[in-house]
């Protein structure tokens, strides 16, 4: 069992940027990789960043390449989302996921290889 915690969110204006957490405990870190998924009201949920249990590999959604940067701390037990040029259309609440890999470069990128999800902490972009 891997217990996820997400903290960082809030209320920012345009431009500006957040630094989402995710805090981990539980089984063994890095043998997960790690995702950040949003949801929008209304809307399904959407992927927006990997990483791989290394931290050596990471992928990101085109609505957020660029813009994000997901990363791990695997001493510390925790995955990073740093976003920054946020837009409204951003606004949504965010998740973080961890999917067990037996290697070091793997990432996934659709929610159902992920086993064990954040409870979630809200972003808020206005205009």
């Amino acid at each position: 069992q891997v217990h996820l915690v997400e903290s960082g969110g809030g209320l920012v204006q345009a431009g500006g940027s957040l630094r989402l957490s995710c805090a981990a405990s539980g089984r063994t870190f890095n043998n997960y990789a790690m995702g950040w998924f949003r949801q929008a009201p209304g809307k399904e949920r959407e992927f927006a960043a990997a990483v791989s249990r290394s931290g050596g590999s990471t992928y990101y959604a085109d609505s957020v390449k660029g813009r994000f940067t997901i990363s791990r701390d695997n001493a510390k037990n925790t995955v990073y989302l740093q976003m920054n040029s946020l837009k409204p259309g951003d606004t949504a609440v965010y998740y973080c996921a961890a999917g067990l890999t037996l290697y070091n470069s793997d990432y996934y990128l659709d929610p159902s290889d992920y086993a064990y999800w954040g409870q979630g902490t809200q972003v808020t972009v206005s205009p």
